[in-house]
C-alpha cells in the first residue's frame, strides 16, 4: 500500500482508496479527493508537513496525517 505521503515530488498518482472515518474522510472528499482522481505532487515542505498538490485543476496543501489516509497507485 502506497500513500500520498510516500509519492515522489513531481509525480502524478491516482487515488485508489480513502482511509479514515466520518468527518475526516468527508473533509478529504469535500476537497475534491475521491477515488480515481489524479493528483500531481508539487512539493513537500522541508519537514514533510504540509504536502502541496494539484487536484482537479487547483492547488491544495494537505497535512501529513491527511496524506497518509490517501492510498494511491
Amino acid at each position: 500500500m502506497k500513500t500520498l505521503k510516500q509519492a515522489a515530488i513531481g509525480s502524478t498518482v491516482r487515488v485508489v482508496k480513502l482511509h479514515g472515518e466520518g468527518a475526516v474522510k468527508r473533509r478529504i472528499m469535500d476537497m475534491g479527493i475521491t477515488r480515481g482522481v489524479e493528483i500531481y505532487v508539487r512539493k513537500v515542505a522541508p519537514l514533510g508537513d504540509p504536502v502541496e498538490v494539484t487536484v482537479r485543476g487547483y492547488e491544495l496543501s494537505l497535512r501529513k496525517a491527511d496524506a497518509e489516509m490517501i492510498e494511491v497507485e
